[in-house]
């Protein structure tokens, strides 16, 4: 027969036994927990400003059960070329708190930017505890829009691409023809959208009669291409008197309902004074009723 084992030996033994599975399922569980990062998308799009500025916008999203959510505080490096080197780096951004970060092109560009009538622009992500590094990519071909008007409120635009080193006019886009306002950009008239003809332009009529401008009836026409595949986002503007003069009146030192500390009108003042007055007057009242009755009951 064998030897029984002791308590403490068979206590022992069994420490030994959990030990070695432990080990032995910790290298699983450490794969499992490596493998638990999202993946993050790098959104990028490139926007042409009036043919005087150019500018990135980038979005970074992640798909949280089986919904898309902006993805805050990522760093990004943006590089101008698909080669992301260092030489080739453009700016370093940190996207806002939805997801969302704005970088202009700088003027070192210009020599990469020059070189193709073609481009392409990658944003890498930092890895995070959450993330790994992501790249998101965008290639565009150079373009520009072309605004102009003519006799009788008609608004022409033309889109042009750079082409083996020719501006060439473009066909079959579509693009929009709008006045400037506010909280946006309010089409010439009823049709939203306009596409360009083999000559690469578009005609629109201006229906917006009376439309309030400036002081001097200055209206600021705008062509605009937005997020196309190719071209990615061209704006056009232009300036021109069909509008009706507007003149600023400021109340801010008169008696309006809605005016600044101290410049209510009268009758509202009064009435709230009058209404104080009243309320202190019947608490006033009170007080000297109830002394009055406490003198009373002490007779």
């Amino acid at each position: 027969m064998k030897p029984l084992l002791k308590p403490k030996a068979m206590k022992m033994k069994h420490i030994y036994k959990n030990l070695i599975i432990i080990l032995g399922f910790l290298p699983i569980a450490l794969m499992a927990q490596k493998t638990e990062k999202e993946n993050l998308v790098v959104g990028v799009r490139y926007f042409n400003n009036n043919n005087k500025t150019h500018h990135l916008v980038f979005k970074t999203k992640s798909k949280v059960n089986g919904k898309f959510k902006n993805i805050p505080d990522i760093q990004l490096a943006v590089y101008i070329t698909s080669d992301a080197t260092k030489a080739n780096l453009i700016g370093t951004i940190t996207t806002n708190d939805v997801g969302d970060a704005v970088l202009l092109i700088p003027p070192a560009a210009k020599t990469e930017w020059v070189k193709s009538p073609n481009q392409t622009f990658v944003a890498v992500s930092t890895a995070t505890k959450q993330f790994d590094e992501s790249r998101g990519e965008l290639a565009i071909t150079k373009a520009k829009l072309q605004i102009d008007t003519v006799e009788g409120k008609i608004v022409n635009a033309k889109l042009v691409a750079l082409i083996d080193t020719v501006w060439t006019a473009i066909a079959d886009v579509e693009m929009q023809l709008g006045v400037k306002r506010l909280d946006g950009v309010l089409s010439v008239n009823e049709t939203p959208t306009f596409t360009t003809d083999s000559a690469g332009g578009t005609t629109a009529e201006f229906k917006r009669d009376s439309l309030p401008g400036d002081s001097k009836g200055n209206l600021v026409l705008v062509a605009s291409v937005l997020d196309n595949e190719v071209y990615g986002n061209l704006t056009a503007e232009l300036s021109v008197p069909w509008g009706s003069k507007f003149s600023h009146i400021s109340n801010f030192d008169h008696r309006t309902l809605f005016a600044r500390r101290g410049h209510s009108p009268i009758w509202l003042e009064l009435l709230a004074y009058s209404i104080v007055v009243a309320v202190w007057g019947i608490i006033i009242f009170l007080i000297l009723q109830i002394r009055k009755i406490k003198q009373l009951g002490a007779v």
